[in-house]
């Protein structure tokens, strides 16, 4: 029996990839420091594994930005563009990759990036790659190679993780009509025989090629590409041990096929999907391993030894345990990366911390398992089975977990709580009455610049340096900034810059009761940016207003309209690592009552337009489209209910990033909000398209710059766009915003950009009228 673990994080322990990027980004340390403290991640994690005892460690899971964008660099699919500039400007590989995944404006040279977009139904966002018709691919970058044979100067033999070729084709988009970039196949294998060929030859024994398509719906052309591309790789290389890892759903339809590749071990997740191993195992041959993934990658609470133990027991009866594999259900990428970084008890209780496992830890369970699967009784081992089950149990009886008035109060939703009072149609002439609003009116998704000297105004009120009231006041100096600088440049609607804020779910979790937070609980969400999700372990209330004090401060500041701003239940419950004891949907019914109470006192307190954020409703969508809709009615639902309460005249926004919305634009027209934005500016409007076909009744503001670059869009640039929104969206439904929130850009970037922004918005009201005249 085999312990096997599918990728470790990879920011490191103290995020140090996080500092290290930006500050190669920013210019302040040189390649070769950046390349070194990457070098130092991966050695860390490979040790680390060696010594929790893991047989099959995994390399190539570092990456500097996104492993998808690394199998592009690695692969040559690489758009022309990027090439063309910056190779030719004297810059290196590496700055290529970033240039691929931020966008690149210096001097002449002014380069967008590619699209992104979220990781199957996670908060991870990967680049996606971009295919023209006959694409060739040739092998560009040798990280996989290089990697392995880096552990192996360290006298460790790892596991190369590659994503399958088949996943990677499906995870990106044809750039022409005409194709299918399935069929591209055929051109991609060759650079993967090539990869595996310099991997035989530096002796690796085992690799893993990542198919999590497996798991999904499937045509039937996805099915033999699936066999296809096994078959050759098979041919070519019988002497090297393929594994296929697939996660995050079941194999269901897709058993059978997954069963009969000419591959040694199959993976699968058994936390998400723990209905399949019966068909798993009837379908298996005598030939092929099986990987249990019984150790959650995706959340946080402590595995139950003595349920993961029967599942492996059953396995092994089965097919013997030989033939046996045990490993985290999927990348441990998903999960922060030590519990024992956790030492302040004000933050993390000991009580609650008792019931969590990080990856390092998620690590040890897995080496533990395998240990009590084949019979060990050393006292060691047997003592931390004693603990789990006791920590399990401890867990399941704890007063801190149930709240009777939260669990009745959701047993009490009518339906209509979860409707507005009047149509949107009625609802939108009041609007217009009452908020007297420009065609094409300008604002902003949120959150403004949070500046190195914001963050450590928050740093030192924490530690003490500064009270309350001081804090307070440097917050009110910044707001007020903030909301005269948006004055001075005529933006329509204002927002109060979010300055008060940590994170967009944090700060909600850490005023509502039943979340706790830990001080180092980071995850990677895309590129540098790391976040801090909270943990939901208890029912769900909120004790006092959250938001009231300083979106009312900020409105007394102006006779402009200030937005409230919030965060969706859909988004907090997706964004939060989720009690494992109760169904979703009961945990987000709890925080929708939680934030409907919110929207309720920000309209008491004069506030016109309220924003509910839910970016994550599109990625919380199941895997499988059978799922769909038992998750979109409870979650639409949810939204509803939280958003319901106003009357006609106030104006209720939702924000979504990242998503593909055609399959589900019914639901989004559902939600009733009465503006929706979303991210638009890296697909070109393409995702309008969607809109435009459903005819969407609402309002749109379909964001007119990506934020998540550095670069600094024209307003011709900006114009273009909003052209080609007003040529599928009538121009008296269209707002003008960026496509997210601005707390992690500059402000030398941010004001250059909304002027710009404010300015396309400006011509663009005369050329209307210029037209309508």
């Amino acid at each position: 029996m085999l312990t096997n673990n599918l990728g470790y994080p990879r920011i490191g322990s103290n995020r140090e990839l996080k500092k290290a990027s930006e500050q190669y980004w920013s210019g302040k340390t040189s390649q070769h420091e950046l390349l070194q403290v990457g070098r130092s991640i991966r050695q860390q994690n490979w040790q680390l594994q060696k010594a929790a005892g893991i047989d099959l460690i995994p390399s190539n899971d570092f990456s500097f930005y996104d492993q998808v964008l690394d199998m592009t660099l690695t692969v040559g699919a690489i758009p022309n563009k990027y090439y063309d500039v910056i190779l030719n400007h004297n810059n290196s590989e590496l700055d290529l990759y970033f240039a691929m995944a931020r966008g690149f404006q210096k001097e002449e040279v002014d380069i967008t990036a590619m699209e992104m977009t979220k990781w199957f139904d996670t908060n991870y966002h990967y680049i996606v790659p971009e295919f023209q018709k006959d694409q060739q691919f040739k092998l560009f970058s040798t990280k996989i190679v290089d990697e392995f044979y880096e552990a192996k100067q360290l006298g460790i033999l790892t596991k190369p993780v590659i994503i399958g070729p088949v996943s990677y084709l499906l995870l990106g988009k044809e750039k022409e009509e005409g194709f299918e970039r399935i069929d591209l196949l055929k051109n991609l294998l060759p650079v993967y025989i090539e990869i595996l060929d310099k991997l035989k030859d530096n002796g690796v024994e085992w690799v893993q090629f990542d198919e999590p398509f497996l798991a999904l719906d499937l045509s039937e052309k996805e099915k033999k590409a699936f066999n296809s591309a096994y078959t050759e790789i098979r041919k070519q290389f019988p002497g090297i041990n393929i594994m296929v890892a697939t996660y995050f759903e079941g194999l269901r339809d897709n058993t059978q096929l997954a069963a009969s590749l000419p591959i040694n071990a199959l993976h699968i997740d058994l936390v998400r999907n723990p209905e399949q191993l019966d068909e798993v195992l009837n379908a298996l041959p005598a030939n092929l391993q099986l990987s249990l993934g019984i150790v959650d990658g995706r959340n946080v609470w402590k595995n139950d030894f003595k349920s993961s133990l029967e599942l492996v027991e059953k396995t092994v009866q089965k097919i013997g345990a030989e033939r046996v594999l045990i490993a985290p259900s999927c990348s441990l990428l998903h999960s922060p990366c030590d519990l024992d970084n956790e030492t302040n008890e004000k933050t993390l209780s000991p009580e609650i911390k008792q019931w969590l496992a990080f990856a390092k830890q998620k690590i040890d369970e897995v080496k533990v398992l395998k240990e009590l699967a084949i019979g060990n009784k050393d006292a060691a081992i047997l003592e931390k089975l004693n603990q789990n089950q006791i920590a399990i149990e401890a867990r399941k009886v704890s007063t801190l977990i149930h709240n009777q008035v939260v669990k009745e109060r959701v047993k009490a939703i009518r339906e209509e709580d979860a409707k507005r009072k009047n149509p949107f149609s009625i609802r939108k002439q009041k609007q217009q009455e009452a908020l007297n609003l420009p065609l094409f009116p300008t604002t902003t998704i949120g959150s403004f610049p949070q500046t190195t000297e914001v963050r450590s105004w928050r740093a030192q009120f924490k530690k003490g340096d500064l009270n309350k009231q001081q804090y307070e006041d440097l917050l009110k100096q910044e707001t007020e900034r903030t909301i005269r600088w948006q004055e001075e440049i005529d933006i329509d609607v204002l927002v109060h810059g979010e300055f008060e804020r940590n994170d967009m779910v944090e700060y909600f979790g850490e005023q509502l009761a039943g979340f706790v937070f830990t001080k180092n609980g980071w995850v990677q969400s895309y590129g540098s940016r790391c976040v801090k999700p909270p943990i939901i372990y208890g029912d769900i209330a909120r004790p006092t207003a959250m938001t009231v004090q300083w979106t009312e401060y900020a409105q007394s500041l102006t006779s402009r309209l200030v937005k409230g701003m919030l965060t969706g239940p859909v988004t907090i419950l997706q964004w939060s690592f989720v009690r494992n004891d109760q169904a979703r949907s009961e945990t987000c019914n709890q925080i929708a009552l939680a934030i409907r109470d919110e929207v309720t006192d920000l309209e008491k307190a004069g506030i016109k337009v309220i924003q509910i954020d839910e970016p994550a409703i599109r990625e919380g969508l199941p895997l499988r489209k059978a799922d769909w809709q038992n998750y979109l009615q409870w979650a639409v639902k949810a939204f509803r209910i939280s958003s319901s309460s106003v009357a006609d005249e106030t104006q209720i926004h939702t924000h979504m990033c990242y998503s593909e919305f055609n399959d589900i634009i019914q639901n989004i027209a559902n939600m009733d909000a009465d503006v929706i934005t979303i991210e638009c500016s890296r697909s070109k409007m393409e995702l309008l398209d969607a809109f435009a076909e459903f005819k969407y009744p609402h309002e749109i503001g379909p964001g007119v710059y990506d934020i998540h670059s550095p670069r600094v869009p024209s307003k011709e640039e900006m114009i273009d766009l909003l052209k080609k929104a007003k040529a599928v969206i009538p121009a008296d439904q269209l707002w003008v915003n960026p496509d997210c929130g601005l707390k992690t850009r500059h402000w030398d970037e941010t004001k250059k950009a909304l002027l710009e922004m404010v300015a396309a918005a400006k011509e663009l009201r005369i050329t209307e009228k210029e037209a309508v005249a």
